[in-house]
């Protein structure tokens, strides 16, 4: 139990009528649930240990609703490449990986995402089908074909780091006979609910392929599983303007299988047509947006206002590791609003404190979790940030959502809690593997990526001293169950 005090708290709450910042307490029980909270001193008497902030900022974590935690040992690579070569380099260097490569891989981005203030994250996994773009067909081609524990060693480095994860797994159903897709599928989701802590858990989803399918017999497939596992469903879709006339005629195979609906959001859906937002709209589909990778790749920029204008749920995303390169929702959340605000030329159309709902209690709601997740409110996870405006220095708070969105960064988060438990201080991770994980990436990924040829072209002198060693350390053993 801890109460924290002296607190500029931004609850972001669902609650329109809530106030949109107060100075006062919250207070967190055993079992890490905001229980009680307000302005002013709290009540006398309250359980647990105090931590004073000072005045300083508590905040909800952040929701990164699109996210794939394995790639985060390949920042930086093709950087003038758009998304379907980018694509393509991504699977040539994972030829050479192998299941315990991917847990050591997503281990190490999730708890990048966890000292980052990210504290829970719709992953997509990296598929067990390790594929290449074919321009000629719009289609993936596999290289490389894994067991499903290249898949379950996934689903255990998410817990292990105890990221709070929504986790999707592709059907894989053009490279891999049906009944083969959904055997797997299943004996991912059943691994996924007798392993992964309940609380850690935010539930299961089909990753949407069809965008990379040559048949709609996938979106009746993904919607097969959606109902067999009570899962929702996320598709990447029109993000590059490449193909484009390709892509949005796969937009209806989708449609007549029924697909769209509360249960189903669209990750990026920068080029749609009139037609695709009005159903969209009219189904109540999410979409989530990844301003950073969208610049990064030179997708282009969503018509986030017009979406939120038209009613559509919107949450925001850090998406690949490798093509954002920096894991920053503050990043992320200036990005986003500077490009709208840009290509409008008007700074009114879209504000901070809504692109801060985006990254939070709006990523949750698009996801279907918010009654978990997203904000500072009672009965929900107390998953916080502690950001501190005056380490460094930002001046007089004159509005402190606008100080919290437009002048602080990572250099002022102090503390990241899960549950109400620390799990990073400053930029320093407290796992006890954070260390293990980062130098574990590098050799990992440097070996996977060598199947290929692909080499760095800059080691630094002495930071590769180990051989990455093929199991998960006994320390974590049995911490899943």
């Amino acid at each position: 139990m801890i109460t924290f005090t002296d607190a500029l708290v931004l609850p972001v709450a669902a609650d329109p009528a809530a106030p949109r910042w107060f100075h006062g307490w919250v207070h967190v029980d055993s079992r890490g649930i905001i229980a009680d909270l307000g302005p002013g001193d709290p009540p006398p008497g309250l359980p647990g240990t105090v931590h004073d902030l000072g005045g300083a900022m508590l905040a909800p974590g952040f929701v990164s609703a699109h996210s794939h935690l394995f790639t985060a040992g390949m920042r930086g690579i093709a950087p003038d490449s758009t998304l379907y070569d980018w694509v393509s380099r991504m699977g040539e260097m994972l030829v050479g990986a192998t299941a315990e490569d991917l847990y050591w891989l997503t281990l190490a981005g999730s708890l990048d995402f966890l000292r980052n203030g990210v504290t829970s994250a719709y992953n997509f996994t990296q598929s067990r089908v390790v594929a290449v773009f074919d321009h000629s067909t719009s289609t993936l081609v596999a290289e490389r074909v894994h067991d499903v524990d290249f898949l379950t060693r996934q689903v255990d480095a998410q817990a292990d780091s105890g990221l709070r994860c929504v986790t999707s797994i592709r059907l894989d159903d053009e490279q891999l006979p049906e009944q083969d897709s959904f055997d797997a599928f299943a004996h991912v989701t059943a691994h996924r609910l007798a392993t992964v802590p309940a609380a850690l858990d935010l539930g299961g989803s089909v990753f949407g392929s069809v965008q990379w399918s040559s048949s709609p017999v996938t979106a009746e497939r993904e919607r097969e599983m959606m109902a067999r596992h009570a899962v929702g469903n996320q598709a990447h879709f029109v993000e590059t303007a490449e193909h484009l006339e390709v892509q949005r005629a796969k937009f209806d195979w989708y449609d007549h299988a029924g697909v769209l609906g509360p249960d189903f959001s669209f990750g990026h859906f920068v080029h749609p047509t009139e037609h695709m937002v009005r159903r969209v709209a009219a189904t109540d589909t999410a979409v989530i947006w990844q301003a950073t990778s969208n610049g990064r790749l030179g997708s282009g920029i969503a018509d986030i206002t017009g979406y939120r204008d038209a009613g559509i749920r919107i949450g925001m995303g850090l998406d690949d590791q490798s093509c954002t390169d920096v894991s920053d929702p503050f990043q992320n959340m200036r990005i986003g609003l500077y490009t709208q605000r840009a290509a409008r030329s008007d700074a009114t159309i879209l504000s901070a404190d809504e692109v801060l709902r985006m990254h939070t209690l709006g990523g949750a709601q698009a996801l279907g979790i918010s009654d978990r997740v997203g904000s500072i409110e009672v009965g929900r996870h107390a998953d916080l940030v502690v950001v501190d405006p005056t380490r460094p220095a930002t001046g007089p708070i004159w509005d402190p959502v606008a100080t919290y969105v437009l002048a602080c960064s990572l250099r002022n988060l102090t503390h990241v809690y899960v549950g109400g438990r620390l799990v990073a201080e400053g930029a320093r991770s407290l796992h006890p593997l954070a260390d293990e994980a980062d130098a574990q990436l590098a050799e990992r990924m440097i070996r996977s990526a060598g199947a290929r040829g692909f080499v760095p072209a800059y080691q630094r002198p002495g930071s590769l001293t180990r051989t990455a060693q093929p199991t998960t350390p006994t320390s974590l053993i049995g911490t899943r169950s």
